[in-house]
């Protein structure tokens, strides 16, 4: 029975204070109710918020695109992976000469074999990047293309047996960049055409 008499009773109190209000007369004085102070953000914390949201950026750029790898990417990956191939095999070559063979300066023929090992490691890994369809590795692979031209001019400008290795590196490497600025392949690399 008292429960039934308290439900009307709490509801008055608001219209009783609302009334004395408009009288003039001092309402009861309200209980305060605790309300959360603003978290002040330090220094420490804004900076771990950056970097998360700087992880979660980097995680999105990262993603591999839905879908099957198109054809065009494939092959782009394929012919990285070969010119990678090529360059790992002369670099070994000319560096085994220097060693066992006879050249003129064994210290320059064997610097030229593990610079040309070196330059290798690029195409190789724009070659992988291209393959699990990573955003970053278009950068790389057509930066080993655009490399690739001069070599393959030398080597056609020094005639001989040279001409036909020229003529398949700049065959290469336009092949490769034709690839990769097709719109089929930016879009499963996930470059829109502002990124491109």
């Amino acid at each position: 029975m008292s429960s039934k008499k308290s439900a009307p009773a709490k509801k008055a109190r608001p219209a009783r204070a609302a009334k004395t209000a408009a009288q003039g007369k001092p309402a009861a004085k309200a209980k305060p109710t605790p309300q959360a102070a603003p978290k002040a953000t330090t220094g420490k914390a804004a900076q771990a918020k950056a970097a998360q949201a700087e992880a979660a950026a980097q995680a999105a750029a990262d993603a591999v695109p839905a879908g099957p790898r198109p054809t065009r990417l494939t092959a782009a990956a394929v012919l990285a992976a070969v010119e990678a191939a090529v360059l790992v095999a002369m670099g070994v070559y000319v560096l085994v000469m220097g060693v066992t063979g006879d050249p003129d300066s064994p210290r320059q023929a064997e610097m030229l074999g593990v610079t040309v090992l070196a330059l290798a490691a690029l195409p190789l890994v724009a070659a992988r990047g291209l393959w699990l369809r990573r955003r970053w590795s278009r950068g790389p692979a057509m930066i080993t293309q655009l490399m690739a031209l001069p070599v393959a001019w030398t080597l056609v400008s020094n005639g001989g047996g040279l001409i036909a290795v020229g003529v398949a590196t700049a065959v290469a490497a336009l092949a490769v960049l034709a690839l990769l600025i097709n719109p089929t392949a930016t879009e499963a690399l996930g470059i829109g055409p502002r990124d491109a």
